[in-house]
């Protein structure tokens, strides 16, 4: 059986799930040259087959229910996307109930208000590592999920 070529391992790559072109390339990378890469990144945009703006899109409609803005933003330049792509498509998702996301984060791995100042800062690094910005940790963690108030830390 012969090695496959780089547009049959690009196809097999795509196949599976968008990549950006940057990750593409770095999957390529160990069976050709550079130029061998460019050329068929370069057919492979050409046939829409790979496709950043679309890749950053379906990435952050995927895990937007799980991350917040930062970590969404870090993890799309993490795999190549340009901060212009990035920028659109995050204005593109309706991230505007990221205080609603937090909660349900928050609900779905503690459930209860925290009772001391370790325990508050428990809750906030897990949310924070989410990629949730510091005001929306701190008044995710001062509300009660049911609506009223809970404890000011």
């Amino acid at each position: 059986m012969s090695e496959p070529s780089l547009r049959e391992r690009a196809l097999r790559c795509l196949a599976r799930r968008d990549y950006s072109r940057a990750e593409l390339a770095r999957k390529l990378a160990p069976h050709g040259s550079a130029e061998e890469i460019e050329t068929v990144l370069a057919r492979m945009g050409e046939l829409s087959l790979q496709s950043d703006a679309r890749m950053a899109a379906n990435w952050v409609r995927a895990h937007a229910g799980r991350f917040g803005r930062a970590r969404l933003r870090n993890e799309l330049a993490r795999r190549g996307v340009g901060s212009e792509l990035i920028e659109e498509a995050l204005a593109g998702e309706d991230l505007a109930g990221e205080l609603e996301r937090a909660r349900a984060l928050w609900r779905a791995k503690f459930g209860a208000l925290p009772g001391d100042a370790r325990e508050w800062s428990r809750q906030a690094r897990f949310l924070h590592a989410r990629g949730f910005a510091a005001e929306i940790v701190r008044a995710a963690l001062r509300e009660n999920p049911a609506g009223g108030d809970g404890e000011a830390q």
